[in-house]
């Protein structure tokens, strides 16, 4: 019974990735073959190594746009040359891929918060828009920058085609009524409509631009062949490729798999990626991914097992062989409304307005999207990976260091400053750093430390090390120099929830300088305890 789910949530897939694989081919800049090629490569490889039920691995919108930026950016002239360092990218993007896996990274995608891919998603998606807007008024030639397409959109306003944009207005409003109704490939659906109207209404004619013909005779199985320092080039525009590829697909395929409550391994996920890409690459196909829609159309088609994916496979195969001569009649505005129809979920601002009811993250997240906007989207998206990595350096070399005390008769010590009735010792104080300590923070954590210290009547120092998991050097050579210091001052020093790698750390720091167990406890009361009763014995 599975097999035939399987194959009819793959004949529903299919009906729309034969669509977005041609439209993403436009945002990329290429011929639909090298998308359809891809889709076939992604769905066929990722059935066999991959593991999510409902993964659907094939260009994505957001892929599509990042790569034709990172080629643009090379400025070549040619189409030869453009596939050739295309199809480079995608290789090194599927070699980085596996590397990654291999080495077992596969919480990498944790380094851009979700804030940021919000922002970023948004402003992409913004942007994607817009530049359908030529293909659904029926303007050619109109590429470049965001604000190149506004301008050019508006100086030959009086030539856009009325017919094309009734076509595509027709199709956007067509397409959300479609995606109602359970189990309708609302896609396809409009792509046979799109083809109707084509065929029985001569729609060239009305100069509405059609698709044309598919051409796969030019793609050929083959390693890129480029020189050392083109390849080393283009491996400076693959960290962002990859980043955004892999974070939307493990948003992808993790949500669907806690929905459904089937364990993935984001390492054995990152092999199957790496997989995919490559073999895309060899036939000079696009970069591919687990698209959100796609992978949503799939699951809401029934596919019980990855193999859903391999059906689709074979009925986009089927589509191409049996039916391309209708395919060349698609109106290319229907193109452009499926791209806007799969990028609906993109433009909702409910995602970024969250950010700013919780008043968590939402100025990096508007600055990403605004990246995307002015800079485009491969300066977009680097800038959105540095906005990350900014704010993740910014929260963890911030010193912040918490004053507990004890409530009441229990064992628990808490903030002071949230909790005014927990007990103090004006000899006893006890700190917690809020952050991990490492190399960026340590020196200004011990600092904050001593200035606490400084003009009170304390005699022993706690440390809470809760939040560390781990010291690095610095902080080994830090939490030295403020030792030695305390002890100069005749201050007594203890540390609390000391983590065993930790503790085996300060055991091998020059020679055990600061390895003492009986100073080491695993909870802040038992420092607590010990520390009044070395003050009792130092009492007259």
């Amino acid at each position: 019974m599975n097999i035939i789910w399987d194959f009819l949530a793959g004949l529903s897939t299919a009906g729309l990735l034969l669509p977005e694989a041609v439209a993403y081919a436009l945002i990329a800049g290429v011929t639909p073959a090298h998308a359809i090629v891809a889709a076939l490569c992604g769905l066929s490889v990722y059935a066999l190594v991959g593991h999510s039920r409902f993964a659907v691995v094939a260009p994505t919108s957001s892929s599509a746009a990042l790569l034709a930026a990172a080629i643009g950016s090379l400025g070549l002239q040619g189409t030869g040359p453009r596939l050739m360092a295309m199809s480079a990218l995608v290789f090194l993007t599927g070699l980085m891929f596996l590397g990654v896996a291999v080495a077992r990274l596969g919480n990498l995608s944790g380094f851009v918060s979700r804030a940021v891919l919000r922002g970023f998603s948004f402003g992409l998606a913004i942007t994607i828009v817009i530049k359908q807007v030529p293909l659904i008024v029926g303007i050619e030639g109109l590429s470049g920058s965001l604000w190149t397409v506004i301008s050019g959109l508006a100086q030959h306003f009086a030539e856009w085609n009325l017919i094309s944009l009734g076509v595509g207005a027709a199709g956007m409003i067509v397409l959300p009524l479609l995606k109602r109704i359970r189990g309708v490939p609302a896609a396809f659906v409009v792509l046979i409509m799109g083809i109707s109207l084509s065929y029985f209404f001569d729609l060239s004619r009305q100069h509405v631009h059609l698709l044309g013909t598919l051409q796969f005779d030019t793609i050929r199985p083959s390693l890129p062949d480029l020189q050392r320092a083109e390849w080393l080039r283009l491996l400076e525009l693959a960290p962002p490729l990859f980043l955004i590829i892999f974070a939307e697909s493990w948003g992808s395929i993790r949500n669907l798999a806690l929905v459904h409550n089937q364990p993935v391994d984001a390492n054995r996920e990152l092999a199957a990626l790496g997989a995919a890409n490559i073999a895309s690459s060899l036939f000079q196909g696009l970069a591919v991914g687990a698209g959100f829609s796609a992978s949503s159309a799939n699951e809401s088609a029934g596919a019980r097992s990855r193999f859903a994916g391999l059906f689709a496979a074979l009925a986009l195969l089927t589509l191409v062989v049996f039916a391309m001569p209708l395919i060349a009649y698609l109106p290319e505005p229907i193109l452009a409304a499926v791209v806007v129809s799969a990028l609906t979920h993109a433009l909702n601002p409910t995602p970024l307005l969250r950010l700013w009811k919780i008043d968590r993250d939402q100025y990096i997240a508007l600055a990403a999207a605004l990246a995307v906007l002015v800079f485009g989207v491969l300066i977009g998206m680097l800038s959105a990976i540095a906005l990350s990595l900014l704010a993740l350096v910014n929260r963890l070399s911030a010193p912040t260091v918490t004053r507990l005390g004890h409530l009441g008769d229990s064992h628990d010590f808490v903030d002071i400053a949230r909790f005014p009735l927990a007990i103090i010792e004006p000899d006893i104080m006890i700190l917690r750093p809020a952050q991990p300590v490492f190399f960026a923070n340590a020196e200004g954590i011990f600092n904050t430390i001593r200035a606490n210290v400084a003009g009170t009547k304390t005699q022993a120092i706690i440390i809470s090390f809760e939040e560390s998991s781990d010291f690095d050097s610095t902080a080994l050579d830090s939490l030295a120099e403020f030792k030695t210091q305390m002890e100069k001052s005749h201050i007594e020093l203890y540390f609390a929830r000391v983590r065993l790698r930790i503790c085996d750390a300060m055991s091998r720091y020059d020679g055990g300088a600061l390895a003492d167990p009986t100073r080491q406890t695993q909870s802040v009361a038992d420092a607590y305890q010990q520390a009044q009763q070395t003050l009792a014995l130092r009492r007259p």
